[in-house]
C-alpha cells in the first residue's frame, strides 16, 4: 500500500478526541488489512481502556497488492492461486495485529469483496453490497463508525465512505462518524484528533509490525504514519456549491471517455459524460438535473474508462 500524507492545512482546528464509556461501541470500516492500525490503532485502545466495544468490518483481504508480492515472492507473473495465497497471508497478519490490539478474533467480521473491486460493487445495478453494509451496521449497533474520507484517491476507500453513508440512509439514528485520511491530503474542515500515551503507541507500532508484507516497501511511510497522532474528520453537510453543481470541470479532450455515475439511497445511475443530464451555469459549473437527484445522500464519481496503470483516483467522489 502506498500512502501519501501532508500537513494539515493552517485554517484547520483541532480539537481533542471525545470521552468513551463502556457504552461506547466503535466499528472501524477497513477496505484492506492495515488500514484499521494505521487509522485507528489508538482509537481502538482509547474504546476498549474505557470499557467499550469494537469491531473490525474489513471489506477485502487485500489480495490485489502485486508489488510487494512481486518483491518478496520473487515473481513476475500474479496468478489466481497467488493473489488468493497473498490474501491469505495478509488477513493472517491483520489476526497478528489484533491481537497486539488487546482485540479477540471475534471482532472481526469480513465480507471478501475482491480488492480494488469495492467501487465495482458499489456500481452494480440492484446490487447487494448497501443493504450488506446496512446488515453488518444494524447487527452490531456501533455509536461510532471510523471510517474513510471520501476524499481518499485510493478508489476502495473513496466507495466505502460511500457505501456506509447510504447503508445508514435507512437507520432510524445516525451512530457519530469519524473519517480517516490514508492516500490523499487532509479535510480542510475541524479536526477531531487522539492522541495515545507511549504505551498506547508503541502497541499500536507493534501491531503495524505485523502487516510484514506491506512493510516490505513502505516500511518507512507507515512507521511515520502511524507514529503521528490519528486525526478524524467528522461528517458534516456540504457547504459552498449548490446542492447539483459538479466541482469538476474536466478537458474537452477526455470527455469522449468519461463517465459519470451518481449513487443514493434509489440506487445507482451510470452515463458517458455526453449522455449524462447535465446543464452548465454562467460560472463553467455543470450541474446534474433534478430527476436524476434522488433524496437523502447523493453522491456523484467522475471517471475515465481507459485501461491504467494507475490505480488512484484523478477526480474520485464529490457528495451532493
Amino acid at each position: 500500500m502506498s500512502i501519501a500524507t501532508s500537513p494539515l492545512p493552517s485554517s484547520a482546528a483541532v480539537s481533542k478526541s471525545p470521552a468513551f464509556s463502556g457504552q461506547t461501541r466503535l466499528l472501524v470500516v477497513a477496505p484492506h488489512p492495515d488500514d484499521e492500525t494505521i487509522a485507528a490503532g489508538l482509537l481502538i485502545q482509547q474504546v476498549l481502556a474505557a470499557g467499550g466495544e469494537v469491531r473490525i468490518l474489513l471489506l477485502t483481504a487485500g489480495d490485489n497488492n502485486p508489488w510487494p508480492q512481486r518483491w518478496l515472492e520473487r515473481r513476475v507473473q500474479i496468478r489466481q492461486v497467488d493473489r488468493q495465497r497473498w490474501g491469505s497471508r495478509r488477513q493472517a497478519e491483520l489476526q497478528q495485529a489484533l491481537q497486539c490490539l488487546e482485540l479477540p478474533s471475534s471482532a472481526l467480521q469480513t465480507l471478501g469483496w475482491p480488492d480494488m473491486g469495492v467501487t465495482e460493487r458499489l456500481l452494480q445495478p440492484q446490487g447487494t453490497a448497501v443493504p450488506t453494509l446496512a446488515s453488518a451496521i444494524g447487527q452490531f449497533r456501533p455509536s461510532l463508525i471510523a471510517m474513510p474520507s471520501l476524499g481518499d484517491r485510493h478508489p476502495d476507500h473513496g466507495a466505502a465512505h460511500v457505501l456506509v453513508r447510504l447503508a445508514l440512509a435507512g437507520q432510524p439514528v445516525s451512530p457519530q462518524l469519524f473519517t480517516y485520511m490514508i492516500h490523499g491530503h487532509p479535510p480542510g474542515t475541524d479536526i477531531v484528533e487522539v492522541q495515545g500515551s507511549p504505551a498506547q503507541l508503541a502497541k499500536k507500532l507493534t501491531a503495524l509490525s505485523a502487516h510484514q508484507s506491506q512493510m516490505a516497501l513502505s516500511g518507512n511511510r507507515m512507521r511515520h504514519l502511524a507514529a503521528r497522532p490519528e486525526q478524524y474528520a467528522e461528517v458534516t453537510p456540504v457547504a459552498g456549491l449548490p446542492l447539483s453543481a459538479l466541482p469538476w470541470q474536466p478537458s474537452i479532450w477526455l470527455r469522449p471517455w468519461l463517465k459519470l455515475s451518481v449513487a443514493s439511497a434509489a440506487g445507482v445511475q451510470t452515463w458517458r459524460w455526453k449522455d449524462a443530464p447535465l446543464r452548465r451555469d454562467g460560472q463553467g459549473f455543470y450541474h446534474l438535473s433534478a430527476d436524476s437527484r434522488g433524496t437523502g445522500p447523493r453522491f456523484a464519481k467522475l471517471a475515465l474508462d481507459l485501461p491504467s496503470l494507475w490505480i488512484f483516483d484523478h477526480w474520485g467522489w464529490c457528495e451532493l
